[in-house]
């Protein structure tokens, strides 16, 4: 717990116009904890959009962007969390600092399903949280709860289930991008007497809870790539065929 006078000079000294990481600085204060302060206190002030009122598909009979729908379902199976707070809900993804790219499609489709203002990067060590704040986020993602995880039951609902059959790869896309990777594996044979070595790419995707693996493992056969597990929690896609499907519609991190 903090101090609520030192809460008091950190909100002084951002209304003043000091960056986030300076005031975090100054006061040896987490830059995330700065950055967690200012926007509750936006958010009593009624300038963040649950607020005044997001359009949320799931509570108005409005249109949704299926593609990112799907997309930012995936990265929040793969590394999102959902943190409940006294008036509204956060939604973070978490992404490396090397993947500027993919920071700013998880902002972009963040915006597209829920539109208002726009996701903040909240610096953490070797990464950063897209987050955004609302209080519909149960509403589009009822898959959260207390816990990890692959500790409780991750089951689609059946609406979710109808805009992933009808955007299937973006559902893969934000899996991979969010806890899998594209990568050049080897091996070595025997030509001719000798042993060469022979380099190829593969998919790999790695996360613990067994049904989140059911959804994409479902998906995969419904779009005809053949994956197999390398272990238990290591999903690998290797075959030259599937690899090249995988490449047109998903790619690597960028």
């Amino acid at each position: 717990m903090h101090d609520p006078d030192l809460r008091r000079q950190v909100l002084n000294l951002l209304k003043a116009g000091i960056p986030n990481a300076e005031v975090a600085r100054r006061l040896r204060v987490p830059t995330g904890t700065v950055g967690y302060w200012l926007h509750m206190e936006r958010f009593r002030d009624g300038e963040l959009p649950a607020r005044r009122g997001s359009p949320c598909f799931r509570c108005q009979d409005i249109d949704v962007d299926r593609r990112a729908y799907s997309y930012l379902l995936g990265l929040y199976l793969g590394d999102g969390h959902i943190v409940a707070h006294p008036r509204s809900y956060s939604l973070s993804i978490s992404c490396a600092n090397v993947w500027p790219g993919l920071m700013q499609e998880c902002a972009n489709a963040m915006t597209l399903v829920l539109p208002g203002s726009v996701p903040n990067l909240v610096p953490r060590q070797g990464c950063k949280d897209v987050k955004r704040y609302s209080q519909h986020w149960p509403c589009l993602f009822p898959q959260h709860g207390p816990g990890r995880k692959h500790l409780r039951p991750i089951i689609l609902e059946s609406w979710q289930q109808d805009i992933v059959h009808a955007e299937p790869w973006a559902l893969v896309r934000g899996l991979i991008h969010s806890d899998g990777c594209r990568n050049m594996n080897w091996t070595t044979r025997m030509v001719a007497g000798e042993r060469k070595r022979y380099e190829y790419p593969r998919y790999l995707f790695a996360n613990e809870s067994t049904d989140i693996m059911r959804i994409l493992t479902t998906t995969l056969d419904e779009l005809g790539v053949e994956w197999k597990f390398a272990r238990s929690n290591l999903l690998s896609v290797a075959r030259r065929a599937s690899v090249a499907l995988m490449d047109e519609h998903v790619g690597p991190k960028y």
